[in-house]
């Protein structure tokens, strides 16, 4: 199975790890980090707009998360998304 990741674990920042999915399996976040209690649901929301946004619909992600702006991790989701498919390195 092919991985990516973006992002790090120092303060203000995040590292994000996505997977393939087999098809139809849709997207699985997972979270975990300083921020997780409480914005999970606001984190997981930018998170499927960003992967909605890139057209992917079978995809694995995990987040760890160390008070991440919420700008922060949309890219780097974006980015680690990319990577995944073949994009930038």
């Amino acid at each position: 199975m092919n991985t990516a990741q973006a992002g790090t674990l120092e303060s203000m920042d995040c590292l994000v790890t996505v997977s393939e999915a087999a098809s139809g399996t849709g997207v699985k976040i997972q979270i975990t980090g300083s921020s997780a209690a409480r914005f999970k649901s606001a984190m997981e929301k930018k998170v499927s707009e960003v992967i909605a946004s890139m057209g992917v619909k079978d995809i694995e992600i995990s987040i760890q998360d160390n008070g991440a702006l919420d700008i922060v991790l949309g890219a780097r989701v974006e980015a680690a998304v990319k990577r995944l498919m073949g994009g930038e390195r």
